[in-house]
């Protein structure tokens, strides 16, 4: 089976291409270095001709508001054009759990306006809605650093390896068309606070977490539902402690 994978030479992209190269299908990593460009639609033609399935993980390179809405919407509306073309039966988009609770933030009123693009377009679609990843507790730290204090939230996080959620990307790409959303997360659920003073530490990062119940988590206040799944969520089987084993090992 032919797919595409739209951002694939990304972190999860990668990823997900070499799952889906060892499990024998025909996958295209299309990027913008490769000549595949949604927002400028160069390539999508050529890139999609052939395929069934088309695994969409490319962002927008900035959390503002109007560029992510830019981006998602001529994106949106240069890929499904192409998919429509080229006879593609499944879409496949990697999404964030709580979208529709963080509306505070323009970057996520341009998520959900993403995802409505998807259900509108006539394509059958599986929308894959994640958690945080693992790789960005350190730009969560950053976020949240005042000299050398880090001042997080106190509500619920349950972030997930993005190794699993290659796993569960490919999954997607390779089952029938859900028309609808699942949700993917890792297997522990914490404190936000604790789960990034536990990266520092095991980074040897000389900053202090200071867990604030006032703080944001960039400009959106959290609780104990905003950023993690419902029941029935599929979840990794990577452990947060264990990934830290080789996040902060030396590099050769």
């Amino acid at each position: 089976m032919k797919i595409v994978v739209i951002g694939g030479t990304g972190l999860i992209g990668s990823k997900t291409v070499e799952r889906l190269r060892k499990k024998g299908h025909d996958v295209l990593a299309a990027s913008p270095n490769s000549g595949v460009n949604t927002v400028t639609g160069e390539g999508l033609d050529e890139a999609l001709a052939g395929a069934q399935v088309v695994i969409d993980l490319a962002n927008s390179p900035s959390f503002e508001e109007k560029a992510a809405m830019d981006f998602f919407e001529a994106a949106g509306r240069n890929l499904f054009a192409a998919e429509k073309a080229a006879g593609v039966r499944h879409h496949v988009a990697l999404s964030v759990v709580g979208t529709d609770r963080m509306q505070a933030m323009g970057y996520f009123r341009a998520k959900l306006l993403q995802e409505k693009h998807i259900r509108n377009s006539g394509v059958p679609y599986t929308i894959v809605h994640a958690t945080q990843f693992f790789e960005f507790a350190g730009a969560i730290a950053q976020s949240a650093t005042e000299g050398m204090t880090v001042r997080l939230p106190t509500g619920a996080f349950q972030p997930i390896a993005a190794d699993n959620v290659a796993d569960a990307m490919a999954d997607a790409s390779t089952a029938e068309p859900v028309n609808g959303m699942i949700e993917i997360a890792g297997p522990e659920r914490g404190r936000m606070h604790d789960f990034i003073a536990r990266y520092l530490k095991a980074t040897n990062d000389p900053r202090t977490v200071v867990a604030d119940p006032q703080a944001r988590y960039f400009e959106v206040e959290i609780d104990d539902r905003t950023l993690v799944p419902d029941d029935g969520a599929r979840l990794g089987q990577i452990r947060f402690d264990d990934w830290l084993k080789t996040a902060a090992a030396p590099k050769a």
